[in-house]
């Protein structure tokens, strides 16, 4: 086989194994569109015919939009602690200069990492229980926030170790105190970075479905994740109808907030500025 052949064999090989690729990915996302339309939806796409019956049958169920709200709360609530806990740990871990500082902080995200789910919930369990706030959301949020917190802290501090410090000094020089060298020089700069992790931890928090089944005990108080789980008859067939809907309805918020926040800062994982 001559040089030429053999190239020509290797694209046709690598363009059929990212074709086979992509389809390995589209094929639930298309699920995902075009079975909430579906008459009769079952586990295949389908193009059988166009109906929203599903969507009328989806507003009718009593759990649904008290889950979505439960999941708002959840999912908001915990991102806003992680962006305001993430940056002033990022700016104190960046600008105090502590032995091990590096150390401690790749041996929490480590930690964050290696002790999550099944491994973390008895202890995590046992320990709200003696707080009280088993069966209540703002127990779940402490939980979740703590968990992404590591993650968050790692993501902001190059960003904060990206802004020179002559901004900070020169903010003094004029008199300004530390909370309004943060407020006004630290945080506007970050602000791509504070975004990005929002987004981040809204996302992971959104389709938790181990920690609210677990610590929340009122159906009324779980959210869309759990919920979504009680969409199957008697016999444990799953009801596509309601599943595939609900599916649908429950993703767009994240995709809106991901098409707001992309075009309002970008993603990036870095700092902008550098010295």
């Amino acid at each position: 086989m001559t040089p030429v052949v053999r190239s020509v064999v290797a694209k046709i090989a690598t363009y059929v194994a990212v074709c086979l690729l992509v389809v390995f990915f589209a094929l639930p996302l298309l699920w995902l569109a075009i079975t909430p339309f579906t008459p009769q939806p079952t586990y295949r796409v389908s193009l059988s015919g166009f109906t929203l019956d599903n969507f009328a049958q989806l507003g009718d169920n009593p759990q649904v939009w008290p889950s979505i709200r439960n999941s708002l709360v959840l999912a908001g609530g915990s991102a806003l602690v992680v962006i305001a806990l993430a940056s002033l740990a990022a700016y104190a871990l960046s600008r105090v200069q502590v032995p091990g500082r590096d150390q401690l902080l790749y041996a929490l995200l480590l930690l964050s990492s290696i002790v999550t789910g099944t491994a973390a919930m008895v202890p995590i369990f046992l320990m709200l229980f003696q707080l009280g706030l088993i069966d209540r959301q703002v127990g779940v949020v402490l939980v979740l926030t703590g968990g992404l917190l590591p993650a968050a802290i790692f993501i902001l501090k190059d960003f904060v170790d990206s802004i020179p410090r002559s901004y900070e000094e020169s903010a003094r020089v004029f008199g300004a105190s530390a909370s309004q060298i943060l407020r006004h020089i630290v945080l506007p700069v970050i602000r791509p970075g504070m975004a990005t992790v929002g987004v981040w931890a809204l996302v992971q928090v959104w389709g938790n479905f181990l920690i609210p089944y677990v610590l929340l005990a009122d159906p009324r108080k779980q959210p869309a994740a759990v919920v979504m789980y009680t969409f199957y008859d008697a016999g444990g067939q799953p009801d596509f109808a309601l599943i595939s809907t609900f599916a649908l309805v429950y993703s767009v918020p994240v995709v809106v907030l991901y098409l707001v926040v992309n075009r309002r800062y970008g993603f990036a994982f870095q700092g902008g500025i550098k010295g």
